[in-house]
């Protein structure tokens, strides 16, 4: 079992940053990739970001060169570096890591 706390969500102005963190616990040992999710109201969840145990990212081409997936593996944390946010980033950002998810954190960005 792994447990994912989410945090690091809130109220952004469009053009604004935000950093959202993803803090593992559990059977950490298990983990090869990690990674960002988002939902939207009425939308289906979605892929922002991943990472793999190696550094290799992935990213949603709506937010290649706006946002960066990172991860510090002394802290067994992931974190998602949000900048030039839009208004169409609102959502519920979820971190997943294998089969597990966390509860999310939400981001609204203001226009």
């Amino acid at each position: 079992q792994v447990q994912l706390v989410e945090s690091g969500g809130g109220l952004a102005q469009a053009g604004g940053s935000l950093r959202l963190s993803c803090a593992a616990s559990g059977s950490i040992f298990s983990i090869n990739a990690m990674g960002w999710y988002r939902q939207a109201p009425g939308k289906q969840r979605e892929l922002v970001a991943t990472i793999t145990s190696g550094g290799s990212t992935n990213y949603a081409d709506s937010v290649k060169g706006r946002f960066t997936i990172s991860r510090d593996g002394a802290k067994n944390t992931v974190y998602l570096q949000m900048n030039s946010l839009r208004a169409e980033d609102t959502a519920v950002y979820y971190c997943k890591a294998n089969v597990y998810w966390g509860k999310g954190t939400l981001v609204t960005v203001s226009s």
